[in-house]
C-alpha cells in the first residue's frame, strides 16, 4: 500500500533534480570568454554585453580575455571545460574559418548558440598619411611591389578578406597574423605593415580622428560612419565578406540553462546603453535568435569551406 506514495515521492525529487539547474543557475559569476585581445571589436561589444547584462543576470558576467590562434584558444577553453553555464564564449565567423583551414578540429557544431548580436563588414584600411587615397591606387602599388597586409591570425576571416582581393584582381600581399584587430591596427598605426583588413568598426576610432583612412568597405551598401567610403563592389571587385559575433555555450549545457541565458539575451540585446556602445564605434546591431544563429553558421560554414577550397588556402 506505500509503493503508490513511495513512487510519488520519487517521482517528485526527480522532478525537483530536473529543475534546480534552471531555478538556482546562476549561483556564481558567470565567465564572458573574449577569444581575442582588449580593445577590439569582439572586446567592446563584450565588455558592453556584460554590463548591460547586471539588469538581466541574478550574477554578473565576468570578461576575460583569451586570444590566440585566431580565437581557437578561447573555444577550447570553453569546450573542455564543465558544461554548466558558467563559461559563455563570444563567437566570431572565424570559428567558420579556421576548421575549413585545418588549423583546428573545433566547429560550430560543437557549440550551442545563445544568440547573434552584430555584424560588420570587412574594410582595407591604410595610415592617413599613406601614397594612396583609393583601392585602385592601393592595388597599382601592390602590382609594383609586395604590400604587407595585417589580420587577425591565420585563417581568420580578416586573412580570407585579403585573401578574396588577391582572387579578385590577382595581386599578392604579404599576410601579417596578429592575435587579433586591436594588435593589427597598432601594427599599422606604427608604420609596421601597410594595411589591414579588418572591420570598419574596428577602425573607427582612428578614421575618425583622422589616423587611418578606409580606402573601401567590403558590404553590398555603404555603411553608417563611413559614408564617403565606396564599397568594393562600386569599384567592381565582387566581394562582401564580414564577420558576426554572437554568444555560445558548450553543447553539453543543460537545454534549461540555455533557455535562462537565451531568455535573459533577449532582454539584455534590447538594453539602450548595449545599443549605445555599438552606436559609438559605428558597430551593426545584427540579433538573432538561437535557432537563427545555428542557420547563420551553418550556411556561413558551408560557404567558407567552399572559398577556401576555391583558393587553395586548406593547410
Amino acid at each position: 500500500m506505500k509503493t503508490p506514495a513511495l513512487f510519488a515521492s520519487l517521482l517528485c525529487a526527480m522532478t525537483i533534480s530536473v529543475q534546480a539547474p534552471a531555478q538556482t543557475y546562476p549561483t556564481k559569476p558567470i565567465e564572458l570568454i573574449v577569444p581575442y585581445p582588449a580593445g577590439g571589436g569582439t572586446d567592446v561589444l563584450g565588455r558592453a554585453f556584460a554590463q548591460a547584462a547586471t539588469k538581466h543576470l541574478a550574477q554578473p558576467l565576468i570578461v576575460i580575455n583569451k586570444p590566440g590562434a585566431a580565437g581557437a584558444i578561447g573555444w577550447a577553453d570553453v569546450i573542455n571545460n564543465k558544461p554548466d553555464g558558467y563559461k559563455i564564449v563570444l563567437l566570431a565567423t572565424d570559428l567558420m574559418t579556421q576548421p575549413n583551414m585545418g588549423l583546428t578540429k573545433i566547429t560550430y557544431e560543437d557549440f550551442t548558440p545563445i544568440a547573434r548580436l552584430n555584424y560588420d563588414p570587412a574594410g582595407l584600411t591604410v595610415r592617413a598619411d599613406a601614397p594612396w587615397n583609393t583601392v585602385e591606387e592601393f592595388l597599382a602599388a601592390a602590382r609594383t611591389k609586395v604590400l604587407s597586409v595585417g589580420n587577425a591570425g591565420n585563417g581568420s576571416t580578416w586573412h580570407l578578406s585579403a585573401a578574396a582581393i588577391e582572387d579578385k584582381t590577382g595581386v599578392k600581399f604579404n599576410h601579417i597574423p596578429f592575435t587579433g584587430a586591436a594588435p593589427a591596427s597598432l601594427a599599422l598605426l606604427g608604420g609596421h605593415i601597410d594595411a589591414i583588413t579588418v572591420s570598419a568598426a574596428e577602425v573607427y576610432t582612428y578614421t575618425s580622428t583622422g589616423k587611418l583612412k578606409t580606402l573601401a568597405v567590403m558590404s553590398d551598401q555603404r555603411i553608417k560612419g563611413f559614408e564617403n567610403v565606396p564599397t568594393l563592389k562600386e569599384r567592381n571587385i565582387d566581394i562582401s565578406m564580414g564577420t558576426w559575433r554572437g554568444l555560445a555555450v558548450n553543447k553539453a549545457t543543460p537545454p534549461e540553462i540555455v533557455e535562462v541565458l537565451r531568455a535573459a539575451t533577449v532582454k539584455i540585446a534590447n538594453e539602450p546603453s548595449l545599443l549605445e556602445a555599438l552606436d559609438r564605434q559605428n558597430m551593426g546591431y545584427a540579433y538573432a535568435d538561437g535557432d537563427g544563429f545555428r542557420t547563420v553558421m551553418a550556411k556561413d560554414h558551408a560557404a567558407y569551406r567552399a572559398l577556401i577550397t576555391k583558393l587553395g588556402l586548406k593547410q
